[in-house]
């Protein structure tokens, strides 16, 4: 009797879950990016997943496409530096959940999501309609709080 086939691997399940190829850049990207608890810049990606594995235009377009698929959001900081963090598993390509808080650490600058923390509700004037909403906190990390 020949052996039994291997269950898929979680990445493997979220790429067919989001109508997406396997790649070995796909896989890396997202393996990376769902590794890590908080949110990579473009070039902290490219540096998890090994410089030579791939080239930027492919890395980028990548992060696009599984931003499009709702694997990846884009997470504000206030560095202008574009990171991106993995999704819910609420998430999908036609919508972001963007309804919780990010929080960068001012000491280790890692910038995370607080899926926990929703975003408070804001009531807007008159004439105005949020299509988007994001909410950062800025401070001290629990990994970096001094011991005591």
């Amino acid at each position: 009797m020949p052996p039994l086939p291997s269950p898929p691997d979680r990445i493997t399940q979220t790429l067919v879950r989001h109508g997406l190829r396997q790649t070995p850049v796909r896989r890396a990207v997202l393996a990376a990016v769902a590794g890590k608890g908080y949110a990579l810049s473009g070039p902290e990606i490219e540096r998890e997943i090994g410089p030579g594995t791939t080239d930027r235009i492919t890395l980028y377009r990548t992060l696009k496409s599984f931003e499009q698929h709702g694997l990846l959001h884009r997470v504000p900081d206030d560095t202008d530096v574009l990171r991106y963090a993995a999704c819910s598993i609420e998430c999908s390509a036609e919508a972001h959940f963007d309804n919780h808080v990010h929080f960068r650490c001012g000491t280790c600058t890692h910038t995370y999501c607080l899926s926990q923390v929703a975003v408070p509700a804001v009531a807007l004037p008159g004439g105005f309609r949020a299509d988007r909403r994001h909410y950062l906190l800025s401070g001290t990390c629990q990994l970096c709080q001094p011991a005591g």
